[in-house]
């Protein structure tokens, strides 16, 4: 699949990791904030050097990041800017092919970024968590809950 069919993020994916890490999610969620901006400045540089050595790591980790959080449009973009500076890298030619990649991945960033927080916020209401409306049960509905943060 590329990048651009899929979704922006995968909510199952993100629910495992959340699961996964508990209490620590939200620190580290922070972290890839930190680590994503340093690796999208660091692939922009490399790229404005047409310098596909350089490429090859921030687009690495910024790949494994993304896909832990289920930013799976994210990581795919990142898995391919990574694998056209490899073979830019093995075949000696300059990776000009990736520019409108590199270009679009910043918005992609923060695109994703966006979503992952707002949906890590405590004070927002978490999807197919909360009690089961009673009225499926046959009464009344009962009030829908934040679940556990």
């Amino acid at each position: 699949m590329s990048y651009e069919e899929a979704p922006l993020v995968n909510w199952s994916t993100y629910a495992d990791a959340r699961a996964t890490m508990g209490n620590d999610f939200v620190r580290i969620l922070g972290y890839f904030r930190e680590d994503g901006v340093k690796s999208v400045d660091a692939i922009e540089a490399a790229m404005r050097e047409r310098n596909a050595a350089r490429l090859v790591l921030p687009a690495h980790t910024l790949k494994s990041e993304a896909h832990q959080f289920g930013a799976e449009r994210l990581g795919l973009l990142s898995e391919k800017i990574e694998m056209v500076a490899r073979h830019c890298v093995e075949t000696h030619v300059e990776p000009d092919e990736l520019l409108e990649d590199v270009v679009s991945l910043r918005e992609m960033f923060l695109g994703s970024l966006t979503l992952l927080e707002k949906e890590a916020n405590p004070l927002v209401e978490r999807r197919g968590f909360g009690r089961r409306p009673l009225a499926a049960a046959g009464g009344l509905s009962a009030p829908r809950s934040f679940g556990r943060a």
